[in-house]
């Protein structure tokens, strides 16, 4: 009873089954690995972990501890007391129930209970093992006589009878024990590599596990950020469109007014002329003469009068204004300048980094323009003193400042070389040799084409991008604390071309080679101003 009660102990809460690889955690339960992570996976991060069996509560993702104690308790009680459920042997004199055998006798070939095995006789030949179904397997197929023995050379089990035989007579011979002692000991060693080697595995599993959820916190955190931006952006459109129907509302207000004014007076004016009208259509159809000339005499009406400032009014109302298309369309455009401006602040980086080409660093066969923006291959060599900073065998340059920390982009327009490469460098790149040009050493990073190819290369490796690509605009993004630095291709939709990860520990420059045409590099303040333009 005792013993059982002791195998329930050994029984993880969550599967109901004896522990499989127990681990342990810091409130003192044990469940088995695999039970503790699938439950702690359905929990979430807000609301904090908590034990499945005394539910106290962790702050952040428990570690799990492997319990080697009760992990070395699992496998002896494992080896020593089998399933018996799993086992189904029975014990062969209980004929009227089936009772479980707990020990088989080799010379009687019978398995016994616990009862019978206390009245089981105890004399040498009478040898007992685990209870099996396959006792014929024990003993000698030969003589028939229990196997006792080991012969390493045949790498065989034998019995009194075999050893004494001529066969094995100058074999190295130990009794079963001892061989299984012997073997014991070599898979004790072999054991304790593979745990070595499991522990190790372990920890690989749980830093993949921790950068996992690393990433998904980071990923999370970023799509909250992105929420908040477009809302902000939807916001800011919103009071942007209530500012410009609202200055179109202003217009039309300032324009209908005069308008109203005047029509009321022409209506006025109008009503006057309908009088004058009907009266001189009355007068034309009298018949007394002197009626008609005194009438017209007295209220003038034969005179015309001068219609040119009549004229000139209709002229002022015809052309009395328009929509100011102009200040609606500088008003929309200068305040989704300003949106744009302020979204590109909080998405990554401020602004395009300001890159400027150290001609100290150029190849004597490349002419850098005077605003340290341009790069051109030259067939005339253009006589640069030879300085330790100086490329002496490829045709390249590095930019005059470095990055230590932070984000950063920069772009460079190449569709005026077929023969580049762009990318980045540490200060420490060798100036001279075959293996100085950026990508072929481990200093460097490049986008890189040739002959129609487009490569990316770090120390030498090359990474082929696929045929359809044609870069005429490079955008090269570095994440120098993430350890990220990015190629993109810009056309009318940016394009992710490949992501070098690195863990970066030097000062890392903007760099350039060209063997035919220029490369010209753009971003910095002067972008900025031309976007706000």
């Amino acid at each position: 009873m005792a013993s059982a009660e002791l195998r329930k102990e050994l029984d993880c809460s969550v599967c109901l089954n004896i522990y499989t690889d127990p681990v342990m955690l810091k409130c003192g339960h044990n469940f088995c690995r695999n039970c503790i992570v699938r439950v702690l996976d359905t929990q979430q991060e807000p609301e904090g972990y908590s034990c499945p069996e005394c539910r106290v509560k962790f702050k952040k993702r428990p570690t799990l501890q492997r319990n080697i104690t009760l992990s070395n308790i699992v496998e002896k009680i494992q080896s020593t007391q089998p399933d018996q459920k799993q086992t189904s042997i029975f014990c062969t004199y209980c004929i009227h129930s089936p009772v479980p055998a707990i020990k088989s006798c080799l010379h009687c070939e019978a398995s016994l209970c616990d009862n019978h095995l206390k009245v089981h006789s105890k004399a040498p030949e009478h040898v007992f093992i685990g209870p099996t179904s396959s006792l014929e397997n024990r003993k000698c197929s030969i003589h028939k006589e229990v196997l006792k023995y080991y012969c390493s050379e045949d790498a065989s089990s034998i019995c009194v009878s075999c050893r004494l035989s001529g066969e094995h007579r100058d074999h190295p011979i130990e009794t079963l024990d001892e061989a299984s002692e012997s073997r014991k000991k070599k898979l004790r060693s072999v054991l304790q590599k593979l745990i070595a080697e499991k522990g190790e595995i372990e920890k690989i599993v749980q830093s993949q596990e921790g950068q996992n959820r690393k990433l998904q916190g980071k990923a999370d955190a970023e799509k909250e950020r992105v929420i908040v931006l477009f809302a902000n952006i939807r916001r800011q459109l919103e009071n942007l469109e209530k500012k410009i129907l609202s200055e179109i509302s202003k217009q039309v207000e300032r324009l209908v007014l005069p308008l109203s004014k005047m029509i009321q007076e022409l209506e006025l004016e109008k009503d006057v002329l309908s009088r004058k009208i009907k009266h001189i259509e009355d007068l034309c159809h009298m018949t007394d003469s002197l009626v008609v000339l005194q009438e017209s005499d007295r209220e003038d009406l034969c005179d015309d009068g001068d219609n040119e400032d009549t004229d000139r009014s209709y002229e002022q109302i015809l052309d009395g204004g328009d929509l100011d298309l102009a200040l609606i369309s500088h008003v929309l455009r200068s305040d989704l300048s300003d949106i744009m401006l302020k979204v590109n602040e909080g998405v990554f980086i401020r602004r395009a980094a300001n890159i400027l080409l150290d001609e100290n660093t150029a190849y004597n066969y490349l002419l850098i323009s005077d605003d340290g923006k341009t790069a051109s291959w030259t067939y005339e060599s253009q006589n640069h003193p030879e300085t330790p900073a100086r490329f002496q065998w490829s045709p390249q340059v590095l930019s005059s400042s470095s990055f230590c920390s932070g984000r950063h982009y920069w772009e460079v327009d190449v569709s005026r070389s077929d023969q580049w490469r762009v990318g980045m460098c540490y200060t420490s790149i060798a100036r001279r040799g075959n293996h100085s040009a950026i990508g072929d050493n481990d200093m460097s990073w490049c986008l890189y084409r040739w002959e129609n190819q487009y490569l990316l290369i770090h120390n030498g490796k090359e990474i082929q991008l696929p045929g359809d690509i044609s870069v005429n605009r490079v955008r090269i993004y570095l994440d120098y604390d993430g350890g990220h630095l990015s190629f993109y291709e810009l056309d009318d939709m940016i394009r992710h071309l490949h992501t070098f990860i690195a863990t970066f520990t030097e000062p890392l420059h903007a760099a350039v080679l060209v063997w035919r045409g220029c490369i010209q590099i753009s971003g910095g303040n002067q972008d900025m101003e031309e976007v706000k333009d």
